[in-house]
Order: C-alpha cells, then structure tokens, then sequence
C-alpha cells in the first residue's frame, strides 16, 4: 500500500508541482489549501506524513503544526515545513512549533524526495 502524504499548501501552482513529484515516486497525495483544513484533514485521513506551507490563510502553518502535534493521536506523524520563509531562525521557530525537518522554496525536488524517504523509507 502506497504511503499517504497530506500536502498543506495554498499556492495551485506548488501543489501542482508536489503531486507530479509524490505521484511519481510511488506516494498518494491528499491537499490541504490552509491550515484549518489541514488539522482537520490530519485528524479524518491519518496521513504518514505532512508537507506544510508556513505562510498560509487564516491559521499559519506554526500554529497548524502545533494543532497537530497537541494530539496524541496525531502527535508520531512527521511534518517537514516546506517553505519560502529562510532567514536565520526560521527553520528554528518551525521546529519549536514540532516540525520534524525543514525545506526552502525553491526546493530541489530530489532533495524533497529525499527528505521524504528519512521519514518514509
């Protein structure tokens, strides 16, 4: 059974260009356009990981990630920021905030992948 990746992302464009990438290499994508219905879509479809935009509608990607990783049952899913926020400190708040790893944009989509794998071998 393929591996279940929720995407947290409000930009079409970039969740264009990570569904050709995961669906290429085997994953299942389900997409999220903000953070509320990112937690929301976290708790009703358990993915085995989340990609998760910072700058997003409403609820940010931080406060998102924190949502999720305050419930226990959400709480061992592997979430890697993916985003365009990289000033010095940055990767630092993301990972205060529970996420497990940290990309730039504009990201190499083989790094990516293998960012992906350390989580999902």
């Amino acid at each position: 059974m393929s591996k279940r990746i929720l995407v947290v992302e409000d930009q079409e464009d970039n969740r264009r260009i990570v569904r050709d990438l995961l669906t290429s290499a085997g994953y299942e994508m389900i997409e999220a356009v903000n953070g509320e219905e990112g937690v929301a879509m976290a708790q009703t479809d358990r993915p085995d990981l989340i990609l998760m935009d910072i700058q997003l509608p409403g609820l940010d990607g931080y406060e998102a990630t924190r949502r999720i990783k305050a419930n226990p049952a959400l709480r061992q899913i592997p979430i890697i920021a993916v985003t365009s926020y990289a000033l010095s400190g940055d990767d630092a708040k993301a990972m205060a905030a529970g996420c497990d790893a940290y990309v730039t944009k504009p990201f190499s989509p083989r790094l990516l992948l293998a960012k992906i794998r350390e989580y999902l071998p």
